[in-house]
């Protein structure tokens, strides 16, 4: 279990770099994703953990439908890069804040 926890954790971490130090949107949006992607790592290594051989299958139908709704987030958000790109020429979020109305 220490492997998945170990595992959850660095995806964690490189999630939060890419937020923290990216300018760019996809890359913005490519790290909200690993980091969605650490926590269903978490749930599944937790429910493993209850009962040794068993996993629960809550956990795993949790992580299912984290995964879809998970989807349908970067679809719009990549929707909305697409756009910004089209309208303003660029993805860069500093350049995009100075955009307010």
């Amino acid at each position: 279990m220490e492997f998945f926890l170990a595992g959850s954790l660095a995806l964690y971490f490189i999630g939060l770099y890419c937020l923290v130090t990216k300018k760019n949107l996809i890359k913005l949006i490519i790290g909200i994703e690993i980091i969605v992607n650490a926590a269903d790592l978490n749930f599944i290594a937790f429910a493993a953990y209850r009962v040794q051989g068993f996993t629960d299958p809550l956990a795993q139908s949790f992580v299912i439908i984290s995964i879809g709704v998970s989807s349908c987030v970067i679809a719009v958000g990549l929707a909305i890069a697409i756009y910004a790109y089209r309208r303003y020429k660029t993805l860069d979020v500093s350049e995009l804040k100075e955009l307010k109305w």
